[in-house]
């Protein structure tokens, strides 16, 4: 008789934790996954995210089906040409207009900009056979088209273990996100690899700032239940009073869920939510609305 796994996680989200692991440890991001670009670029200068801008660009675009897109102006070393565009998409699923949407981003940034784009693309679904890196069209000797540079994450799958031991933040990312797919039907599965995790990272010799980002990530990446996330705050509790160190994390989300919020937090709080509302009512699901607005998608579910 087979054993009843527990409730999946139907909605795991993606969005938010990549979206703020890139644009905190970006120089990080490059020189993990594209190392390199990540050399022939000046990170002693500025280098600054375009969000909006590329939403101009693009106000079309679909937000289904995909985690994040980001459009970033960055310093080359040395060339003719001293600022470049990196236009970085992180796709989710496959889709067959993939490559395509790749290549009309490319034209349409460098027409804006009229400056080289250089396309990064990570494929964070499970088909180990879909990698598109090319996209174009050629007709009578006249030929336009796109090749831009894929990770595809499942790779990393068989050196999981070895992720954890990087240095690099996007090591322990690269995990976080393949054990969230990994125990998408599992709650209990994804509880242990959840506290494996925390576990590590208050191991490292890491700054504060840094450990507190990334376990808010790592919360975000591997959604549990209410009654597993209170035991894995009390695992933490445990830690915390072994290692005589505290962290913030953003387990304080069962507080808000709760209403436990006071003062001026409860009217942010309230804010948020009624953004995330409006943002339903124009067509966006609930975990794009809550993403959007930084508030628990829970809060929506029970509104």
């Amino acid at each position: 008789m087979s054993r009843a796994h527990p409730p999946a996680n139907p909605a795991d989200n993606y969005d938010s934790p990549w979206k703020e692991a890139i644009e905190h440890y970006f120089p990080e991001f490059m020189a993990f996954y594209f190392p390199d670009a990540s050399v022939a670029l000046d990170w002693s200068k500025k280098y600054t995210f375009l969000d909006n801008e590329l939403r101009a660009i693009f106000p079309e675009a679909e937000v289904s089906n995909r985690v994040v897109d980001k459009l970033v102006q960055v310093e080359l070393l040395q060339g003719t040409e001293t600022w470049l565009y990196i236009h970085i998409e992180v796709q989710s699923t496959k889709r067959s207009d993939f490559a395509r949407r790749m290549f009309v981003y490319n034209y349409r940034i460098f027409d804006k900009y009229d400056k080289p784009v250089a396309s990064f693309a990570i494929l964070a679904d499970r088909d180990r056979q879909w990698r598109p890196n090319s996209w174009g069209f050629a007709f009578a000797g006249s030929k336009h088209t796109l090749e831009f540079s894929i990770v595809k994450l499942i790779d990393y799958e068989p050196k999981i273990d070895e992720l954890l031991t990087l240095d690099n933040a996007f090591g322990l990312l690269t995990a976080a996100h393949l054990l969230t797919q990994q125990t998408r039907q599992n709650n209990n599965e994804r509880f242990n690899a959840k506290l494996r995790l925390i576990r590590l990272l208050y191991e490292r010799q890491w700054e504060r700032t840094r450990i507190v980002e990334l376990l808010r990530v790592i919360d975000w990446f591997l959604e549990l239940p209410k009654e597993l996330r209170q035991k894995l705050k009390a695992e933490i509790n445990r830690m915390e009073e072994q290692q005589k160190m505290t962290y913030v994390t953003s387990f304080e989300r069962d507080a808000k869920e709760e209403g436990f919020v006071q003062g001026k937090e409860i009217g942010v709080v309230e804010g948020r939510v009624e953004v995330a509302r409006k943002l339903m009512a124009s067509g966006f699901s609930a975990e794009q609305a809550a993403s959007i607005a930084d508030v628990p998608v829970t809060l929506l579910q029970s509104s």
